[in-house]
């Protein structure tokens, strides 16, 4: 048998090729790396390491990663969350409910209106719909007694209204798991009212945006377009011919066609990130915010937003704006001061978010407005 001879191997390109692979690993592992006679050194090696780091930093650059994130390791990080309460004792139980698609009710009330409220979150099945109320009277333990309220989530800041607490709490990021967000007013009577019933005919017209319609009898009205039609099961469209601000068949502007109020609105889970997008952080919206939903319809806004008569509520429409624990009691002309700043306040703020509007739109040079011959017909 013949010696080994480096020398016969290498003088075949083929193993000159496999050693000088080996050569490469093994020098990198040692400190050294040699290329024909040059000796490079472990000056040159680091070189190599550090061009082989920047190759690695440029390639994940490009990766989408949520801000703040970036020191962990991707597969660690929880982008999303959601309301749904954790059972410390019985990991059973959590992963039971994180099965169930939910759905979300939120609602800014007061104690005043706690019977109300109870009939209406009553309607509400438990094991498919998460609960939160927005306590703008600050009274929380009152609610204690419902069978349900430990169930809920309560939330509490004096004097603010359900668009303030929505900025705040619900976060698209954090209510996306629910199929859909209703977002109510507490003086809303759900006698003739089925929430699942209602959601099936949404899914079926293909309603992003919606409200029940009001009982026409029983409600305070605001908008003609919100009253119940008897015999339809949904409608988009009022038609108003006579006076200054007309709803005929060219008017594509809200409140004629596209619109729903502000007193019980529904919001699918892909029309929620627009609308809380638009919700200005300043502002209390308690008008104009509904002139602008059409923008959030995820399409046509003509289709993709109606007023279900087939399941309706009624409307009381109580001031209950400015109520808090410590005027609770309070009545006649306080009473009546407070809802007229409130009122002025409302007004001036909506001026201020269709300027905000005008001015976005003109700075945007990207943006398209696929309205761009809508008009508003509303009035204040």
């Amino acid at each position: 048998m013949n010696a080994f001879n480096p020398a016969i191997l290498l003088s075949d390109p083929k193993n000159k090729s496999c050693f000088r692979g080996f050569f490469i690993v093994f020098s990198l592992i040692c400190g050294i790396y040699f290329a024909g006679n040059i000796l490079i050194t472990e000056e040159y090696r680091s070189r190599l390491v550090i061009g082989t780091r920047n190759m690695k930093s440029t390639a994940c650059e490009s990766q989408c990663r949520p801000s703040g994130s970036e020191a962990l390791p991707e597969g660690i990080v929880v982008k999303q969350t959601n309301l749904e309460m954790r059972c410390l004792w019985n990991s059973k139980e959590n992963k039971r409910h994180s099965k169930t698609p939910l759905k979300l009710l939120a609602m800014t009330v007061g104690i005043k209106q706690k019977e109300v409220v109870n009939k209406i979150v009553e309607k509400f099945p438990a094991d498919e719909f998460v609960v939160i109320l927005f306590h703008y009277d600050g009274i929380v333990e009152g609610w204690r007694d419902f069978s349900w309220s430990d169930s809920a989530i309560h939330i509490s800041a004096i004097n603010q209204t359900k668009w303030w607490f929505a900025k705040r709490f619900l976060h698209p990021d954090i209510v996306a798991d629910y199929n859909y967000i209703f977002l109510w007013d507490e003086d809303l009577g759900v006698e003739n009212f089925d929430p699942e019933r209602y959601l099936s005919i949404v899914e079926e017209e293909g309603l992003e945006i919606s409200q029940p319609a009001l009982d026409a009898e029983k409600s305070t009205l605001n908008h003609k377009l919100t009253a119940r039609w008897g015999g339809s099961k949904v409608h988009r469209m009022y038609h108003k011919l006579t006076g200054n601000a007309r709803c005929d068949n060219p008017s594509i502007g809200s409140p004629c066609i596209g619109w729903v109020e502000m007193m019980a609105p529904v919001f699918s889970r892909k029309s929620w990130p627009c609308v809380w997008y638009m919700i200005q952080n300043d502002l209390t919206h308690a008008w104009g915010l509904d002139r602008k939903l059409g923008y959030c319809a995820q399409g046509d806004h003509t289709r993709n937003i109606g007023i279900v008569d087939a399941e309706y509520i009624v409307h009381f429409g109580l001031p209950t704006l400015g109520g808090s624990k410590n005027n609770q009691g309070l009545q006649g002309s306080h009473t009546n001061h407070v809802r007229t700043k409130v009122r002025m306040e409302s007004y001036r703020e909506m001026q201020i978010f269709q300027r905000r509007w005008n001015n976005a739109m003109k700075k945007d040079k990207c943006f398209t407005d696929p309205y761009g011959q809508m008009t508003d017909q509303s009035s204040s």
